[in-house]
């Protein structure tokens, strides 16, 4: 799941859980949508965390040799 999908699960959740008065019988939505907000931060730390771990720069090994070869014709 990528960063747009956490998003979408944070959105969806906080829908659920501020945005509707819905009532069903076996599912209580405030509690459906705390999940998915918690999931979605989950999956934003997640993804932050592995984002950093790519961005590492790691120097080279290798030394640059100029060449000094005379160019003029």
């Amino acid at each position: 799941m990528g960063l747009g999908g956490c998003i979408l699960l944070i959105a969806a959740g906080a829908i659920l859980t501020f945005g509707t008065d819905w009532q069903m019988r076996s599912v209580n939505l405030d509690v459906v949508g705390v999940i998915m907000m918690i999931v979605g931060v989950i999956g934003v730390l997640a993804f932050t965390s592995i984002a950093k771990r790519r961005r590492v720069v790691v120097p080279s090994s290798t030394s640059v040799i100029e060449d000094e070869r005379d160019h003029r014709l």
